[in-house]
């Protein structure tokens, strides 16, 4: 150090010396009062008092219950439980509703009006029997339960449970590679797999994030709730006395869908251990308190946020698919239809698989729109097993309100139990459907992942259906 720059360190202390003895002491103890001052506030915050009645201990008190180690889960699996019994039972008389005023009263007038005016038949059948009862069909299906779903979830988030049901998972998705909020996206993919991949965007990794995306689709989305309630009814609660046939019937509809959470786990655990190798992100989730839910923006942002923009997407494929249904079923080739070729065709594939060929043309023209299935179901069987007076007519699909005379279709279809019980699995694994598939490209912006997203559930549906069927038949 120079003579100058000692110099003017010396003169620098001086100055200091002079600044603190003109400050005096008070300058120091207002420095530690104003400190600890501030460190009470922080306290009278985060510590909880004993003898302290406050709206946080309430908080306290409620978290130790739903997020305990032995009463987490329960609570959790019967909210969800409740949350799915208040959409399926609201939903069927809305659902009712609407497809008594669209299907049985509006298509016969379209029609009716179409004959009065001159309309070709094919046009006729193409315009109305295929594209509208096509749109019709998933709008008396797909919107009451999502109207339903969609606000009940919402509720359960702004009042604050959803973060703890991220907490209790975070331990279990963190094992095998993914993200604690995983969990919320898997449940509101209980509601539509496109919203649910949407709702991905809460994930801050890529890598788990695009986990989510791919494993949505093991989550059952209310388009494929009636097939499972319909077919479980059929063949499950069948072979159960009658007493226990809806106990039973639920039963099995409820294990499929926890087949899919844990299908969810395993396929996670084994993409972040391969392609999407990596460790799982530190997950730091700070718990809101619980607050009385914003009713009014509850309702906008799940009815018009979710409910309105994935309906008008699945409308939007749901008409292509209407048109190809109604083409498939009315155009011939060398005396019979293309539906009638194709099934005979692919019916020993479906065989193999436990399934059928009408199954696997109805899971092909549906990939729209899932809530189309039984009904294109019920249309190709008709078509194909030559039965009369059932239904509008070739390429019309139709639904009856009777369990008992659609079981007599599939039966007279050559349906058995393995079918019934094949179907339900395959319509937890098999393609997302159009609205999903699309929203994954516009979420991802990779059409790889598109297409892993894609034909990764259906390679896993034929391996199980096929590894099913020849236990069954092993052991038939």
């Amino acid at each position: 150090m120079t003579m100058n720059e000692t110099k003017n360190a010396n003169e620098i202390l001086n100055l200091a010396d002079e600044l603190r003895w003109e400050i005096g002491e008070d300058f120091h103890d207002s420095l530690a009062e104003s400190i600890y001052a501030d460190a009470a506030k922080i306290a009278s915050v985060v510590v909880v008092y004993e003898d302290k009645k406050s709206a946080y201990n309430f908080d306290r008190t409620f978290d130790r219950i739903v997020t305990s180690r032995w009463l987490g889960f329960p609570i959790m699996f019967l909210l969800l439980a409740v949350v799915f019994w208040i959409t399926i039972e609201g939903a069927n008389i809305p659902s009712g509703y609407l497809a008594s005023i669209l299907v049985d009263n509006f298509h016969p007038a379209l029609k009716h009006f179409a004959d009065s005016v001159g309309v070709p038949w094919w046009i006729s059948g193409l315009l109305i029997d295929g594209a509208y009862l096509a749109m019709a069909w998933v709008i008396a299906v797909m919107l009451p339960p999502m109207a339903i779903f969609f606000p009940i979830f919402t509720l359960l988030e702004d009042f604050g449970y959803l973060p703890r049901v991220a907490f209790n998972m975070d331990n279990l998705y963190r094992k095998v590679g993914a993200h604690g909020k995983q969990a919320l996206t898997m449940s509101m993919g209980f509601g539509c797999n496109a919203a649910g991949v949407v709702a991905t965007r809460i994930i801050d990794s890529p890598r788990e994030r695009l986990i989510a995306i791919i494993t949505n689709n093991f989550s059952l989305c209310n388009g494929r709730w009636p097939t499972q309630i319909l077919i479980a009814t059929i063949f499950i609660g069948a072979v159960a006395p009658p007493h226990l046939a809806g106990l039973v019937s639920a039963g099995a509809v409820v294990g499929v869908a926890l087949l899919g959470i844990s299908l969810s786990l395993l396929v996670s655990w084994f993409l972040s251990r391969t392609v999407l190798k990596g460790e799982a992100s530190a997950f730091s989730l700070e718990l809101p308190p619980y607050r009385p839910p914003r009713v009014l923006q509850t309702l906008y942002t799940s009815l018009i946020d979710r409910t309105l923009f994935v309906l008008w997407r699945a409308i939007v494929f749901a008409i292509p698919a209407g048109i190809v249904i109604w083409l498939v079923a009315n155009i011939y080739i060398g005396g019979e239809t293309i539906a009638a070729i194709f099934i005979n065709w692919s019916n020993p594939l479906g065989i193999l698989l436990g399934l059928n060929g009408v199954i696997l043309l109805a899971y092909i023209i549906a990939i729209p729109a899932n809530e189309i299935v039984i009904p294109t179901v019920l249309m190709l069987t008709v078509l194909v097993s030559g039965l009369s007076g059932i239904g509008g007519g070739s390429g019309v699909m139709f639904e009856l309100d009777s369990v008992e005379a659609t079981a007599n279709i599939l039966h007279a279809g050559g349906w058995t139990m393995l079918t019934g019980i094949s179907i339900m699995l395959f319509s937890l694994l098999h393609n997302p459907c159009s609205t999903t598939i699309y929203t994954i490209y516009k979420e991802t912006g990779s059409v790889k992942w598109t297409l892993v997203s894609t034909f990764l559930p259906i390679i896993m549906g034929f391996a199980a259906c096929f590894a099913l069927a020849q236990l069954w038949y092993l052991l038939g």
